[in-house]
């Protein structure tokens, strides 16, 4: 790295350097390596080398990091240890004095009317006492609103007046086509709730599980984002904060009933044929559109329906066969409903239409049977999936394994998931070895309503943090629970070994910071 940053020296412009050394501060980003903070043993490991170079290339790279680095213990320690430099008579390229002495000028959103990707421009240039007769320069961030609002993509242009000159004849001669300003402190704030969901994703611990969709690590990580992320985030931080950020919209159960209620009502859905299986499946669709796109559910466009259709669906919910038969008229009769409702072109409509035929053979054929898939039956996957969560079939079938067994096929009842009772009855059975049943039960199975033994008899404590823990792992919370159990199971580690790992850490943190609770698992 600082062999590379011999190439500063004899860069001329500040917007280059800046450039430059965001392209080094994103050469391990999003990298991971158990129970290391990569970001910080490799960013300040640069700043520790550079520094202990002395020479002027390692003051250029110390300038761009004190200004770009990706926290703020990494950007004060660049600059002291650049302070240190200068006081020891090392001397720098000129553009070391003006590297990030920017003022923003205005700010844009583009895009068009299906609202699939907001490109947020946003113009600056360097302060007038930066000693830099540099022109002004643009960074464009790219959220993608298909896949929970992430940042897609960014990059600068040095020639920020042609760009939006190209956009305003784009909208001019596009009626699909959105192009308008916005203020600096709205642009701050799209920005930061993109880039804060694009490291919940890189860090695989989303607040919300269901945030990203059709997005993997590689795809943000592996393109022009990581080169321009250092960059990115410094002009984010030079833009005004905007004094009270509107919030995003919350759709309360109720509200999204009475959306479905309005739908099923219309002339659009009057010729579905049964009405249950369009009711669960207008649910996914609103569900979809409340938790992913932004509180949006009636945005209807082509890219939209081929996200849902194909990535959201197959890995976040189970449709009984009547509803996978349902769900493209289902989608049909909304788009058509929800595109009038947004005054959408016909034509948009009809290319939205398209886009939902011809993925629907695709869909037909390579939806997920999770009974099949997993060799269970359809009454099991109901029993673990409620909801209809199919991301957490492999969580909830490790915390209540017995619920896939056809032990207790004539006493599901009495073993329901979803209930304190059914909850503590599997889990007595599974840990303890038996649980007092409230009914005599006859048959193959039946334990003969026997009386377990006083060394058989678990402690409330030992019941108690089991259920804990089986909560946790139920509804995925935190995420990184399940994610340390994966670990401990492809290290080797059996079942009870793993729960009894769990269990430990949940002891010490369990009903304290959150935070403590994470990071001992991420390190577990």
């Amino acid at each position: 790295m600082l062999r590379a940053a011999h190439t500063l020296l004899s860069v001329r412009e500040p917007l280059d350097a800046e450039v430059g050394v965001s392209e080094m501060l994103g050469a391990w980003w999003a990298r991971k390596m158990p129970g290391v903070d990569v970001e910080r043993r490799l960013g300040e490991g640069l700043v520790a080398h550079a520094a202990d170079s002395g020479t002027p290339a390692g003051l250029a790279l110390l300038s761009g990091i004190s200004v770009l680095g990706t926290s703020q213990r990494q950007r004060r320690l660049a600059a002291e240890s650049a302070r240190s430099l200068r006081a020891q008579g090392v001397s720098g390229p000129s553009w070391t004095t003006s590297v990030g002495e920017v003022l923003p000028q205005s700010a844009y959103i583009s895009g068009t009317r299906y609202g699939d990707t907001d490109e947020v421009i946003c113009v600056f240039r360097y302060a007038p006492t930066a000693g830099t007769d540099a022109a002004h320069h643009a960074l464009i961030a790219a959220i993608d609103h298909n896949s929970g609002g992430v940042l897609r993509d960014a990059w600068v242009t040095a020639k920020p007046q042609q760009l939006i000159e190209r956009c305003e004849e784009q909208k001019n001669r596009d009626p699909m086509s959105v192009f308008a300003a916005t203020r600096p402190e709205r642009a701050r704030t799209l920005l930061e709730n993109a880039i804060q969901r694009t490291d919940q994703v890189l860090g695989g611990k989303p607040e919300n599980p269901v945030r990203s969709v059709g997005i993997s690590e590689q795809d943000l990580a592996g393109g022009s984002l990581a080169a321009h992320h250092a960059l990115t985030r410094a002009r984010v931080r030079s833009l005004p904060r905007e004094a009270e950020p509107p919030a995003e919209p919350v759709w309360r159960p109720d509200h999204r009933a009475v959306l479905a209620a309005r739908f099923l009502a219309s002339e659009e859905a009057a010729e579905l044929s049964d009405s249950y299986a369009a009711s669960r499946c207008v649910d996914h669709i609103i569900g979809y559109g409340c938790d992913i796109d932004a509180g949006r559910p009636t945005r209807v466009s082509p890219s939209k329906v081929e996200t849902f259709l194909l990535s959201w669906l197959p890995r976040r919910t189970v449709l009984l066969p009547e509803e996978q038969e349902a769900m493209p008229h289902v989608l049909a009769a909304w788009i058509r409903w929800a595109g009038a409702r947004n005054e959408l072109p016909e034509s948009a409509v009809g290319a939205t239409l398209d886009a939902l035929w011809n993925s629907t053979a695709v869909f037909t054929n390579t939806y997920p049977d999770p009974a099949s898939s997993f060799g269970l039956r359809q009454e099991v996957i109901r029993r673990l999936l409620p909801d209809g969560d199919l991301a957490a079939l492999p969580r909830r079938m490790f915390a209540f394994p017995l619920l896939t067994s056809d032990l207790l096929a004539d006493s599901a009842h009495e073993f329901d998931p979803t209930t304190r009772e059914g909850r503590r009855a599997l889990l007595k059975l599974d840990h303890f070895g038996h649980y007092e049943s409230p009914t005599e039960h006859r048959g193959k199975h039946s334990a003969g309503g026997r009386t377990p033994s006083s060394g058989e008899t678990p402690s409330e404590e030992d019941l108690a943090a089991h259920e804990r823990l089986a909560e946790r792992l139920w509804h995925g919370d935190p995420p990184a629970l399940w994610n340390a159990a994966q670990r401990l199971l492809d290290r080797g580690c059996g079942r009870s070994v793993v729960l009894q790992e769990l269990l430990a850490v949940l002891a010490d943190t369990d009903g304290h910071d959150e935070e403590e609770l994470r990071e001992r698992l991420e390190n577990l």
